[in-house]
């Protein structure tokens, strides 16, 4: 009901204000109660190996139809109508089929709480997260070290690196906080020996960098079909389709190949699949795209996270028992937005910064562009660089007094800075991807259906 209310506040939105509270603020809280209380639903409603495809359907099928189904009916309903229709149809969806089904769901009496509610925590892992999420996110234009348009400089740096700090200092303050919540015999907001299980860090940690991945993706993807291949909304998700369908398709197998393979497999496999496919990708990152290595990229990548992804909400689910269900799924919403924040970050970092280095730097060493158009570019770029068209540069310089032929080859280093930089974007992509496989060492080395007998049958005896 709560994220209905923001979709419609979102939709009526007139004003950034009304849409800053709607989308980030309501729905967001909206989310935020509806992911553990999934998971520790799918816990109770399914056994066996439906509780598995659930999971499997949770954690990556569901995911993996809505971004096959997002970037083309959003994208043709902004084409055809607007933006705002996205979210009213959200609202009439909620209202008209979502809420009358949740009577057929199967719940648990509650338990009423006979400790004071974590008030503490709660601020402090939200103060935390935000702090070093909105770090990140500014980064790009606030700049990563050197300033570039900060709101404050520290000791002539950019400020980004210090509140990174000061909210991984938030963090630990935190897990102290909630030590002593538990030590003084009170309920505390997150249990912390959930930490202590191997295999469910290791979920946490992959589900965090699968989620890098294809926020990271679909960050850059859209600038570069719409910006360099001159693409709208809808035909750009035409183009991405490939990775939705795979990555959902992969999602739905990797139930039944997890009867097989175990989840330290089909997840360090996925990983290395996708990583693999984003090489490909930034190899199709040219001008003129090649349909078949861009398609064939985004069907890899798809097919990596997809097979990766199924696994993780069993993973995660099978590291406690059902009476836990509801911390670990509030870990794996944590996990999918920190992944999902971080991958928009830092692709958008690496891009905007590279951006704005290469360009000033192409156009300040050639000598065909004018010694005054030089320094005028300079001293713009130097608070950031926006990726647009080439047309939309091409108009802009000339309508700055630029002469026709330095606007020309000025727009063409931005071309070529602009590619670079889309490359680079996507490069931190497959950093992380990579430095992801060797995290997945704790996951389950046997497929779960079979150490699952295995305790049901020893539990017997």
């Amino acid at each position: 009901m709560i994220y209905g209310i923001g979709s419609l506040i979102t939709a009526l939105a007139n004003n950034f204000g009304m849409l800053f509270i709607g989308w980030s603020i309501i729905e967001g809280i909206g989310a935020a109660l509806v992911i553990p209380a999934i998971a520790a639903l799918s816990a109770i409603n399914y056994t066996g190996r439906d509780r598995a495809i659930a999971y499997a359907m949770l954690g990556g099928g569901v995911a993996g139809a809505a971004a096959a189904a997002g970037p083309l009916i959003g994208g043709w309903v902004t084409i055809q109508f607007s933006w705002q229709w996205v979210f009213a149809a959200e609202t009439l969806l909620i209202v008209a089929l979502i809420l009358p089904l949740t009577s057929t769901i199967k719940d648990l009496p509650v338990q009423p709480s006979t400790s004071r509610f974590d008030l503490v925590g709660v601020v402090l892992s939200a103060t935390s997260m935000g702090t070093v999420v909105l770090a990140l996110v500014s980064a790009s234009t606030w700049g990563l070290l050197e300033p570039l348009n900060p709101p404050f400089q520290i000791a002539g740096f950019s400020p980004t690196i210090p509140i990174v700090l000061a909210g991984l200092g938030i963090g630990w303050a935190f897990i102290s906080w909630e030590r002593h919540v538990r030590d003084s015999g009170r309920q505390p907001l997150l249990g912390i020996d959930l930490f202590s299980l191997s295999s469910l860090r290791a979920g946490l940690v992959s589900q965090t960098v699968l989620y890098f991945i294809i926020a990271g993706s679909f960050f850059v993807l859209p600038l570069y079909l719409q910006t360099v291949l001159d693409l709208d909304a809808f035909e750009s998700g035409i183009r991405m389709l490939p990775m939705s369908i795979s990555l959902f398709v992969m999602a739905l197998a990797g139930s039944r190949l997890a009867l097989r393979f175990s989840p330290l497999v089909m997840i360090r496999s996925g990983l290395i699949s996708a990583c693999f496919g984003l090489l490909l990708l930034i190899g199709s990152i040219t001008p003129q795209v090649s349909g078949i290595l861009f398609a064939s990229a985004m069907t890899v990548i798809g097919i990596g996270v997809g097979l990766a992804i199924s696994q993780i909400g069993n993973v995660n689910l099978s590291s406690v028992d059902d009476s836990r269900s509801n911390e670990v799924g509030g870990l794996q919403g944590t996990a999918q937005n920190l992944g999902s924040s971080l991958g928009v970050a830092l692709a958008g970092t690496v891009l905007f910064i590279g951006l704005a280095t290469t360009f000033t730097s192409s156009v300040l060493s050639n000598d065909n562009i004018d010694a005054a158009a030089q320094q005028s570019i300079a001293d713009a770029a130097a608070s950031g660089v926006q990726i647009v068209t080439l047309t939309q540069a091409q108009e802009a310089l000339i309508n700055a007094g630029v002469s026709e032929s330095d606007a020309a080859e000025i727009v063409r280093e931005y071309s070529v800075s602009k590619l670079q930089s889309l490359r680079a974007g996507l490069g931190i992509v497959f950093i992380i991807g990579l430095i992801g496989i060797p995290l997945t060492r704790g996951l389950p080395k046997r497929p779960l259906a079979e150490a699952s007998q295995q305790t049901q049958d020893s539990s017997s005896n």
